[in-house]
C-alpha cells in the first residue's frame, strides 16, 4: 500500500518536480515499511510543529515550518525522531528535534528523493521476505547465502545513493539483517534450527565452547534434543550477556536456590528447570528439562520469562550478538545506536520470534523481553565494538 497526496493539497512549498509527481502519483509507503510514511495525511506533508507536538512554541520558526512526512519505524513503535522533505531537493533526510533545545534539529541523510526511499525500503522487505530480487535466497541457508543477500542489498544501497555512503539504516540493514539467513529451520537437531557445522566454534574461537557429558546432566533434563545439542554442539562459556556455570553439574533452579543461603526462592516448577548460567542483574538463565524452553528467572522480581525458544535459537542469538561487533568496528554501526539495536532486535525476531513477543508466557511473566532491553541499552553499549 502507499500513501498519496491529491495535487490541489500538496503544500506549495514542495517544488521538486520529480517528487511532487511521485507524492500525486504512485506515493510514498504506508506504515508497514521500515521507514513509514503513515504521518503523511491524505491533506499533505504537515509541518514539523503540527508531527512532533509543540504546544508551547518553543521550536524556532526554521524547524517548526519544516515538513514531515513520516517516521523510522521501530519493533516497539517509539521513535523520536521524523522523516523531513526538503521541497526544493527532493531528499529525505531523518531528524531529531529537540523541544527542550528550541531551533536546534539533529539531521542525518537518509535517502536522495522519494523514489529512492521508496525502491531501499521494498528492497529491505523482499530480503526479509525472500521475494522480489531475493526470491533466488529462499530455502537457502548458511554463511554464503548470507554474505550473498548481504552483497545484493548492499548494491542496491550503493546505486541509489548515487555515489554517496549510503546512510546508517540502510548500511547496517545490508550487513546485519541478511544475519537471520545463516541458520536454517531445524531438521537434523530437533530444535528450532539447524546451525552450520562449527558456526559458535569459527565465530568464538573451539576453546571457548563448552560441551557437556552425562555426568554434567540432572535427571530433570531429558529433552532429547536439548540433550543432544549440549553434548554435540555446546554453548560458548562467555557469549558477553551470558556465562556458563562450568565448574560443577548442572543443577536444577530448585538445587540451585537451596544451595545459595542468598538466593531468592525459585518459581513454581523450579525443579524441572535446569540452570545453564547466569545474564546480569541477578539473572539466571534456565531450560525446562521437559521441553527445552529456555526462560530467565530475575531473583530481583521473582518473575519467569520465556528468553529464546530453545537452546538453538540462544546459540543463535549468541552468535549474532558477537557477529554484529565486526561490521561495526569496520562500518561504526554503533554510531547510530538506536537504529542499530532496532535492527538486531528485528534480525533476531525473524529467526526468533519470540525474542521479542510480548504475550505472556508464564504465571509471573509481565511482557518485559531480555533481548530488546539489552540491545537498546545505550548507557550499557553492548553492541558497541
Amino acid at each position: 500500500m502507499s500513501i498519496t497526496v491529491t495535487e490541489d493539497r500538496l503544500d506549495p512549498r514542495v517544488t521538486h518536480g520529480p517528487t511532487r509527481r511521485r507524492l500525486t502519483g504512485p506515493g510514498l509507503p504506508d506504515a508497514s515499511g521500515v521507514p513509514s510514511c503513515e504521518a503523511l495525511e491524505p491533506d499533505g506533508p504537515v509541518r514539523v510543529a503540527d508531527a512532533t507536538g509543540d504546544p508551547e512554541g518553543r521550536l524556532a520558526d526554521g524547524p517548526r515550518g519544516r515538513l514531515v512526512v513520516g517516521r523510522p519505524r521501530s519493533c516497539d513503535g517509539e521513535r523520536t525522531d521524523v522523516l523531513l522533505l526538503d521541497g526544493g531537493t527532493g531528499e529525505v533526510p531523518t531528524a531529531y528535534v529537540l523541544h527542550d533545545r528550541p531551533g536546534l534539529t539533529v539531521r542525518e541523510p537518509l535517502a536522495p528523493p522519494p523514489r529512492t526511499l521508496v525502491d531501499f525500503t521494498a528492497a529491505v522487505d523482499e530480503l526479509a521476505a525472500l521475494r522480489g530480487r531475493f526470491a533466488s535466497c529462499a530455502d537457502r541457508y548458511g554463511p554464503q547465502a548470507a554474505a550473498e543477500a548481504s552483497r545484493r542489498l548492499l548494491a542496491v544501497f550503493e546505486e541509489g545513493a548515487e555515489g554517496e555512503e549510503p546512510a546508517p539504516l540502510w548500511k547496517m540493514a545490508a550487513l546485519i539483517r541478511p544475519l537471520a539467513l545463516v541458520a536454517g529451520p531445524g531438521s537434523r537437531s530437533g530444535l528450532t534450527l539447524d546451525l552450520p557445522p562449527r558456526l559458535l566454534d569459527e565465530e568464538f574461537g573451539p576453546q571457548e565452547i563448552v560441551r557437556f557429558e552425562e555426568v554434567d546432566f540432572p535427571a530433570a533434563l531429558t529433552h532429547e534434543p536439548t540433550l543432544r545439542f549440549l553434548r554435540e554442539v555446546g554453548l560458548p562459556e562467555d557469549g558477553l550477556w551470558f556465562s556458563l556455570d562450568t565448574e560443577v553439574p548442572l543443577p536444577t533452579l530448585e538445587e540451585y536456590t537451596a544451595d545459595d543461603p542468598g538466593a531468592a526462592s525459585g518459581p513454581a516448577g523450579a525443579d524441572r528447570l535446569v540452570r545453564l548460567g547466569h545474564l546480569p542483574e541477578d539473572t539466571s538463565l534456565v531450560v525446562d528439562g521437559t521441553t527445552g524452553a529456555v526462560l530467565c528467572w530475575c531473583e530481583r522480581d521473582g518473575a519467569l520469562r520465556p528468553l529464546s525458544t530453545d537452546l538453538s535459537t540462544l546459540a543463535f542469538t549468541l552468535w549474532l550478538v558477537h557477529r554484529e561487533r565486526a561490521p561495526d568496528a569496520e562500518h561504526a554501526l554503533s554510531d547510530a545506536y538506536e537504529r542499530l539495536a532496532d535492527t538486531m532486535t528485528r534480525t533476531l525476531a525473524a529467526v526468533d520470534p519470540l525474542a521479542r513477543d510480548p504475550a505472556p508466557g508464564t504465571p509471573t511473566d509481565d511482557g518485559l523481553r531480555y533481548w530488546p532491553g539489552v540491545f537498546e541499552d545505550y548507557a550499557g553499549a553492548g553492541l558497541c565494538a
